[in-house]
């Protein structure tokens, strides 16, 4: 199998990636025959999964945008993915171009497709970072010099906590960078839910242990909502993806009472 320009050497081309999975639904090209592979299975499984890439998207692009407006100037966004159109550094520099933005992924093609796309960009950049060691992951960041611990930073852990098994203490990782960062900052989470459609959660779970040497892991409400201790949640709290303040209709990727993702926003008081 031919190894394609933008994958960086010693990527395994045989092994799905949850990264890459998420791309290959949202209609994306960096991925390899195995993701697509997953994700049409997990299609298979639950036809209108697609939707949910999509409600996970536009939920990202509206916290972002809330958080411009509620002040916020910098973004280090974990566990970003492979961009797609519509990325945070795009939404949140149309609206002030002086906003800086960090990514920060575990994946090596996720970041190495940062770093090409943000080529001449001075206030946005990539790095590779694992959000089960959180100490070394902002020794990271802090050596970027690009987020400011000082100032209120917007904190993106969109579609990534549910990676992160229970033995990884996901509300512990979130926990590390909420004490790093100042009054004022604010956090962006969005989590597979077994809350609404607990069958269709396990179908896909185990879809995810088979495929991918992560795991995915479905959490109730409650588990969830946890994650924001020693956050103030902001209206309307957690709730399916699309009804987090949805813009228009165009929001409503998937019926009320259907989402297989929660969303919600915090800001540190």
């Amino acid at each position: 199998m031919d190894r394609p320009a933008w994958a960086p050497e010693g990527v395994d081309m045989q092994q799905a990636s949850p990264a890459r999975m998420y791309d290959a639904l949202l209609g994306g090209s960096h991925n390899f025959d195995v993701d697509r592979k997953a994700a049409e299975l997990g299609k298979q499984l639950v036809p209108d999964l697609p939707r949910v890439a999509l409600s996970n998207r536009a939920f990202l692009r509206r916290a972002v945008r809330f958080l411009v407006d509620a002040g916020i100037r910098q973004f280090l966004d974990i566990g970003s993915g492979i961009p797609t159109a519509g990325n945070v550094h795009e939404v949140a520099q149309k609206l002030d171009p002086e906003i800086r933005v960090l990514y920060a992924d575990i994946d090596p093609v996720a970041v190495a497709h940062s770093k090409a796309i943000l080529s001449g960009n001075d206030r946005a950049a990539a790095i590779e970072a694992d959000l089960r060691k959180p100490e070394e992951l902002l020794g990271k960041v802090r050596a970027t010099g690009l987020i400011d611990f000082e100032q209120p930073v917007g904190v993106l852990m969109v579609a990534v906590l549910h990676l992160l098994s229970d033995d990884d203490a996901p509300a512990e990782r979130v926990a590390a960078v909420r004490d790093a960062v100042p009054s004022g900052s604010y956090l962006a989470i969005s989590h597979l839910t077994s809350e609404l459609r607990p069958e269709d959660a396990a179908q896909l779970g185990a879809n995810a242990a088979q495929q991918s040497k992560v795991g995915v892991y479905f959490r109730p409400a409650a588990a969830i909502t946890a994650m924001f201790d020693g956050w103030d949640l902001v209206e309307p709290g957690v709730v399916e993806l699309p009804a987090w303040r949805p813009e228009s209709e165009r929001d409503h990727h998937e019926a009320p009472g259907r989402s297989l993702g929660l969303a919600g926003v915090g800001r540190k008081g």
